[in-house]
């Protein structure tokens, strides 16, 4: 229903911001540190916003940035995650580190979160593995990774895993497969492949 509000930051609370705008003031769920990031008291600002409707609640979630606010609609996906840990997963996690986290199945990043325990970080893994590997392709522009170019002996599922996680950070398919390619030895785990294949493109 709102794509966007954009107006002057007028209030900051700990749980919300209010931003003004055509003389309406809009409570805006968002918390720190992604206050900081929206703006300070005073300045026009632009929240992503997020309309979450249940039967007893009516509240307007906002972002500093459209990855965030895709990001925590993602969460919200999850069984079990409701808006205020989801908002709290994306306050305290970037939507690049948070997919590698989930594609690599780094279960100690994400329990770091508050709110986060064991199980529902695997339950964060389970049901979003696969999303981000398929997001994080399309992000690359549709260029896609074919494996039938490398050379090598090769693990495609491990490799793919890699090179979605590069892409994820940003990096583009082509980069990725180089970088991928050149560091890939036989019996590596994933977490390994992405750190050696990220140090070769420092």
């Amino acid at each position: 229903m709102y794509a966007y509000v954009k107006g002057t930051l007028v209030q900051k609370k700990e749980e919300f911001v209010v931003i003004e705008t055509g003389g309406i003031g809009y409570r805006v769920f968002c918390i720190p540190p992604m206050q900081d990031r929206i703006g300070k008291i005073g300045d026009t600002v632009c929240a992503y916003t997020y309309l979450y409707v249940r039967e007893d609640t009516f509240a307007l979630y906002g972002f500093p940035s459209q990855e965030e606010h895709d990001m925590f609609v993602m969460l919200l996906q999850v069984s079990g995650i409701g808006p205020k840990v989801a908002l709290a997963i994306t306050a305290q996690v970037q939507p690049s580190q948070f997919a590698l986290a989930v594609i690599t199945g780094d279960l100690k990043r994400l329990t770091q979160v508050k709110g986060v325990g064991k199980k529902g970080a695997e339950r964060l893994i389970l049901e979003l593995k696969d999303k981000l590997k398929g997001f994080a392709f399309e992000g690359a522009g549709g260029s896609g990774i074919d494996m039938a170019d490398m050379e090598m002996p090769t693990d495609p599922v491990l490799m793919q895993e890699a090179m979605s996680a590069m892409v994820v950070l940003g990096y583009s398919a082509q980069e990725a497969r180089k970088a991928v390619s050149a560091s890939y030895k036989e019996g590596m785990q994933v977490e390994e492949l992405i750190r050696l294949s990220l140090r070769a493109l420092v």
